[in-house]
């Protein structure tokens, strides 16, 4: 099953950054999401620009790193291509993350992923 969907918002250098996740999925929809997504598993690490968070500088938050909230859990990832946007409810971003949970609200398709900036979720 899917646990959740990593989040991303690009700067004005158009870097992706890892902003949050959002994870609030029924069980069934969890299910539903593994093949949904499949598509987008092939060849996704080849130009993922998160694909190397083992070099993380403190300059960007990468997913896969060790949270203090969740000492032991395991937070392993899969890179998707990135062909998909999705909208989710949030409170408000603080700094350059999501504060507290992000609710899935829909799949965008009329929006590409570049339209994804932090410029624009404000």
């Amino acid at each position: 099953m899917v646990g959740s969907l990593l989040l991303g918002l690009y700067d004005g250098a158009s870097k992706l950054h890892h902003v949050g996740v959002t994870s609030a999925f029924t069980v069934a929809r969890r299910r539903e999401l593994v093949l949904e997504l499949a598509p987008l598993r092939e060849n996704a690490a080849e130009n993922h620009p998160w694909r190397d968070w083992a070099d993380w500088a403190d300059d960007q938050r990468m997913p896969g790193a060790g949270s203090r909230w969740n000492r032991g859990k395991d937070l392993s990832w899969e890179p998707l291509r990135i062909e998909r946007v999705c909208e989710v409810a949030y409170d408000h971003l603080q700094g350059d993350r999501f504060r507290h949970a992000t609710t899935f609200q829909r799949w965008r398709p009329d929006k590409s992923p570049q339209e994804c900036r932090y410029d624009s979720s404000r």
